[in-house]
């Protein structure tokens, strides 16, 4: 997985993503794809790849840092002709020391895997708000829709009480009742209507795109936190990332040995010939463990943090998959029990207005019918959307991305 820059597949993706926006064709995939781009996070996962690949680019290198250039002159030594002069020059080579570039590759390569499971994860976060926002924004559009309905049924009634009204078979109050209950169905469509638009703005400024339509999903068919849930990995990558930056503070030392390559020229004076040699020194820091002691125990101390880390953070998991699937349970029930009651408050609502036709049921009974059979579908299509919401749940409680 490439982090340190988009590439062209990506922006091939992110191309199609909003094609299929402005068809209201793209899918939740594509969605997160888009969400990503636009987050900040994406920028901390590119920085952080680019600080992985430096440390990788470091450990290949066959120099434990940069090489230092000498260059140094003496003259009129004591006791020499007052015309003699010394040049040095010399070229400083800092060493590994024994294990030193194996332990700093392995670390680099740990770094590496942490910083991939840190994109996953942070893409399994940003999926669960996506589908929250989404739940949301669904819900508001079946408000909406069903306030939209009760507007056009109570217009239509109050159509029929005034005609009736006109032929005297009704009283003139309940051609005042019913066109106030219209009124009031319009107030509460507008409020959905702004309420609506303001998680369409949530969802546009968290993708950028258009909002999905609702499609009926399945239940996941695991039952168990698997392995490879995002953040288990991240804890993981986590512990290993510890355990090798442990290893690679005992084998480090404050200074590095070095190896010096150098050409001397010593010029006598008073005429006599110039002499050269080169020089070979080898300069090896002895004892210093006392100084490495205090990164050996903060490295052992992020170690021993990110075991406790990954301990917790499977617990949370497990507690997390199983009330995911207790909800789901209870929506399921729940989802039956609301479309029993809606089947049952619409067969009645149909009977009553049948009556108040006939003119044997009064106009508040047939208000009071009608408002619980609206009421009872408005809750089934409510709890339509929380079922697909509580499977959504229990997808990412199980770690499963778009």
């Amino acid at each position: 997985m490439a982090l340190a820059a988009p590439t062209s597949g990506q922006a091939q993706e992110s191309t199609r993503a909003v094609s299929h926006a402005a068809a209201g064709t793209h899918t939740l995939n594509q969605a997160l794809e888009a969400a990503w781009q636009r987050s900040l996070e994406v920028s901390e996962s590119r920085g952080r790849s680019a600080r992985a690949q430096a440390d990788q680019a470091v450990t290949q290198s066959w120099l434990a840092a940069a090489p230092a250039v000498s260059f140094g002159q003496r003259e009129g030594r004591a006791g020499a002709p007052a015309a003699s002069r010394e040049t040095e020059l010399g070229l400083a080579l800092p060493l590994w020391r024994p294990g030193q570039r194996a332990a700093g590759g392995q670390a680099a390569q740990s770094q590496s895997a942490w910083v991939q499971a840190t994109e996953q994860a942070e893409r399994l976060r940003l999926a669960g708000r996506l589908r929250e926002v989404m739940g949301a924004l669904h819900l508001a559009e079946a408000d909406l829709y069903q306030l939209e309905q009760q507007v056009q049924d109570l217009a239509q009634l109050t159509q029929d009480v005034e005609r009736r009204v006109r032929a005297g078979d009704l009283a003139p109050a309940d051609a005042l009742a019913a066109r106030a209950e219209w009124l009031a169905a319009q107030a509460q469509s507008s409020a959905a209507r702004q309420a609506l638009g303001i998680q369409q703005s949530h969802w546009h400024l968290l993708t950028g795109l258009a909002p999905l339509k609702l499609k009926t999903s399945v239940a996941p068919a695991l039952a168990q936190l698997p392995d490879t849930h995002p953040e288990l990995v991240l804890v993981n990558a986590a512990v290993d990332l510890g355990q090798r930056q442990v290893d690679l503070a005992r084998v480090q030392r404050s200074d590095s040995p070095q190896l010096t390559l150098g050409l001397r020229q010593e010029h006598p004076g008073q005429g006599a010939a110039s002499q050269s040699s080169v020089v070979v020194a080898l300069r090896v820091p002895v004892g210093g463990q006392v100084y490495q002691q205090p990164r050996i125990a903060a490295a052992v101390g992020e170690l021993d943090m990110a075991q406790t880390q990954a301990q917790r953070t499977r617990e949370r998991l497990r507690a997390e998959v199983a009330l995911a699937q207790s909800q789901l349970g209870l929506s399921q029930a729940q989802l039956q029990a609301e479309q029993e009651r809606a089947q049952l408050l619409a067969e009645r609502a149909r009977l009553i207005e049948k009556s108040f036709r006939a003119g044997e049921t009064a106009l508040p009974d047939m208000l009071r019918a009608m408002a619980a059979a609206v009421n009872a579908k408005s809750a089934l299509a409510r709890q339509q959307i929380n079922h697909q919401t509580a499977m959504a749940r229990l997808e990412q409680a199980l770690g499963l991305l778009p």
